[in-house]
């Protein structure tokens, strides 16, 4: 047995023979009905030429339609993204131009709501007396209840026990970007938190990158000066 079924292997029909053969015999395409039909194609008036039928056009409209719609799809999200970074990178000049915790508070605040049109902005601190002036208190461990886990960096979406954060706001927030930080050695637990109104604005799908990021800039600003 050569491994084919029933010991018979099919013939590997060439391109060129197929071309050939239609040109030798081309009443076997321009006479069958059936075929034309599954192929997309009808014979035009005069019998000698073979024209796209109209279900065919359609379907290759339809195609160079989806293509253009998914080219503009991915224009809009690499200008989507490109803005995004653009204000990101304008968000960690304000930042590193704070003066102490309650600005850098105020600031983080401001951001999310003038550069990135959010309801609001938050820097949240677990500790056992009061955190920085601006900054929302947070007992031991809630840092990991609101995140979903001890294991977990970031988390994107809606989460009711993180309204608490927002405090008179949390009423309008649909949607957060939340990402955990550690600052000061011995390391505190603490969370960058934006709330938006749109419950779009952040769902569990999206990447954090760009929150972390602005975690890391919070964490190593904030510690510019001691926690008193």
């Amino acid at each position: 047995m050569d491994g084919s079924q029933g010991g018979i292997e099919e013939a590997r029909i060439e391109p060129a023979a197929v071309r050939r053969f239609l040109s030798d015999n081309p009443e076997f395409l321009t006479g069958d009905d059936g075929l034309l039909g599954e192929l997309g194609l009808k014979v035009a008036a005069g019998g000698n030429v073979v024209e796209f039928a109209p279900a065919a056009m359609a379907r290759i409209h339809a195609a160079h339609q989806q293509e253009a719609t998914q080219r503009q799809h991915l224009e809009e999200t690499a200008r989507a993204n490109f803005a995004a970074q653009a204000q990101t990178h304008g968000a960690v000049v304000d930042l590193l131009d704070g003066r102490n915790h309650s600005d850098l508070a105020r600031r983080v605040d401001e951001l999310a709501q003038q550069r990135f049109g959010l309801a609001a902005g938050v820097i949240a601190l677990e500790t056992e007396g009061n955190p920085p002036a601006g900054w929302k208190r947070l007992v031991e461990g809630q840092v990991d209840m609101i995140l979903d886990g001890p294991q977990r960096l970031a988390r994107m979406g809606f989460a009711p026990t993180a309204l608490g954060l927002f405090g008179e706001r949390s009423e309008a927030i649909q949607s957060m970007a939340m990402v955990r930080m550690a600052i000061w050695e011995p390391s505190r637990q603490g969370l960058l938190a934006f709330g938006s109104g749109d419950a779009e604005s952040f769902t569990e799908d999206m990447g954090a990158e760009l929150v972390a990021f602005l975690a890391r800039v919070v964490e190593r600003t904030a510690e510019r000066w001691p926690l008193l």
